[in-house]
């Protein structure tokens, strides 16, 4: 069970922007990631590839979280907001939930549930 201080810590990186230095953090070496009910991306190296791919293709990104995180025993559920700016200065919002479950101090699998039609507004 994560405690209520690593929660924050890992919230507090995504909201100052340190998205790669959150991954490295503090997922474990074989975490997952689902985006809603897609194939997972496994693995602490291709999440920070992917993560580095999303900031590449962004002029900015900008994470919000909306309300305090829950927890309960090894899983969290957090509110976001996050703002894509692309280079043309456009930007696109997603109003999602992320669904954790972690080992410990360390996050082990993270499931982003929005959607995917706010990406198109």
């Amino acid at each position: 069970m994560p405690s209520r201080d690593v929660v924050e810590a890992f919230a507090q990186r995504l909201e100052a922007g340190d998205f790669i230095g959150a991954i490295e953090q503090f997922c474990t070496p074989d975490a997952a990631t689902y985006e809603n009910n897609g194939a997972p991306t496994i693995g602490r190296d291709k999440l920070v590839a992917k993560e580095r791919a999303v900031l590449a293709a962004s002029k900015e990104v900008r994470a919000v979280r909306i309300g305090p995180s829950l927890i309960d025993g090894d899983h969290v559920a957090t509110r976001w907001t996050f703002s894509f700016t692309n280079a043309e200065g456009v930007a696109r919002t997603l109003d999602e939930i992320a669904w954790q479950t972690w080992r410990g101090d360390k996050l082990i699998e993270e499931r982003f549930y929005y959607d995917p039609k706010q990406l198109g507004r």
